[in-house]
């Protein structure tokens, strides 16, 4: 992808450079931590200590000040190298760059945080829980936070909490009963009664380590009542685009993947290679074109988000991720139809990158409610 023509800022330009530089080295590593649900703590120093994690950080805080755009394009790269890897950098520039563009919480707080984030700390939201389903869809939380002297109490389980083990802030929603309205609390790792439950064992982006995060009677003070859900107005939030960024980067693995297959392997039943056959290249050029329409949608969606004026690109952000999600699906298909039984040998990476891509299905925004939101958008139902 470092070929294409939407490349074209200094900041991808000389990000996609210094990926290339540890390419191979984060591609040796990801079939052993998906075998082994291990997170790829060294490939995450190795983004923090070149700042990378300062990519969305605005430059009035000392970080990079990438748009959306660049995040966009950075993420897509990184994913076709490594998945889970680039899904878990992702969130923390997710929430970086969409809590300093909303300017969402009190100055000082912003202010403070940002020197957190310059050096290294990693942050990313802690919403989801087992018994309330996909936290878009708005349920109240069970995790609760109660006033006690000049701070809160707070108890709950959160569920996939990506990155956990490595992540330094947690941004955890809970109800708090005596406003009734739903907040998110900024919490330390290292605050007494946080418990990381090691119990991530999915199918699916295994090296994320998205394990349940613990919360018991852990006090946290005023202050760190950072947001109240819903305050922020009604804008869409070009950041979360950073998801299907990571799995059309996979999706574009597989093509890569199957491409050169198809030029090198030459059974015995042929002359050439498989390559050379009709119908093989025929599926090649349809896994790149539904891979240039993904890429081209998603990107110019980005693009617009950097430059809307009057018209939010609500429909635009919300059929991304769709678009990628189904298209890629089918780019893997494709890939693994090319290479044929051979793609499920747990020694290449094709099953992985299918498994990690089904993993997509069930991150915001599901699938239905986009179709709806679009839907009411084109109807005028929204209030």
């Amino acid at each position: 992808m470092n070929y294409s023509a939407l490349i074209h800022t200094s900041i991808q330009k000389k990000w996609i450079e210094k990926f290339n530089t540890v390419k191979e080295q984060f591609k040796e590593k990801a079939d052993y931590n998906d075998k082994h649900s291990r997170f790829p703590y060294e490939n995450i120093d190795w983004l923090v200590k070149e700042g990378y994690t300062l990519l969305t950080l605005p430059k009035a805080y000392g970080g990079e000040g990438a748009t959306v755009e660049d995040m966009v394009v950075l993420q897509t790269y990184l994913g076709a190298i490594d998945g889970a890897t680039a899904l878990s950098i992702g969130w923390h520039l997710s929430v970086v760059g969409q809590l300093y563009e909303q300017q969402a919480w009190e100055q000082d707080m912003l202010d403070r945080f940002a020197i957190s984030v310059k050096h290294g700390a990693l942050v990313n939201r802690a919403i989801s829980e087992a018994e309330t389903g996909s936290p878009t869809r708005g349920a109240r939380p069970a995790t609760n936070a109660v006033k006690k002297d000049d701070g809160f109490v707070m108890n709950g389980v959160k569920t996939f909490t990506s990155m956990s083990k490595r992540l330094s802030h947690f941004i955890v929603s809970a109800y708090y009963e005596e406003i009734d309205k739903v907040g998110f609390f900024l919490i330390s790792e290292n605050t007494p009664g946080v418990e990381i439950a090691d119990n991530w064992n999915m199918v699916g982006m295994r090296a994320t380590e998205s394990h349940d995060l613990i919360l018991n009677d852990v006090f946290i003070p005023e202050e760190n009542f950072v947001e109240i859900r819903g305050a922020g107005g009604k804008k869409p939030n070009g950041w979360i685009l950073h998801i299907p960024s990571t799995y059309l980067g996979i999706a574009q693995a597989a093509r890569d993947y199957a491409i050169d297959f198809a030029k090198n392997y030459s059974p015995a039943s042929i002359e050439g290679a498989i390559g050379d056959i009709p119908t093989v290249q025929q599926n090649i050029g349809k896994m790149e074109s539904l891979l240039l329409s993904a890429r081209h949608f998603l990107w110019s969606t980005a693009a617009l988000y950097n430059h809307e004026q009057d018209e939010p690109v609500w429909n635009e952000t919300s059929a991304s991720k769709v678009l990628v999600m189904n298209q890629g699906l089918e780019v893997i298909d494709i890939a693994m139809r090319i290479v044929g039984a051979k793609s499920l040998e747990m020694e290449r990476p094709l099953q992985r990158y299918y498994r990690d891509m089904r993993a997509g299905l069930h991150n915001p925004p599901m699938e239905d409610m986009a179709y709806t939101n679009i839907s009411k958008s084109l109807m005028g139902l929204f209030d």
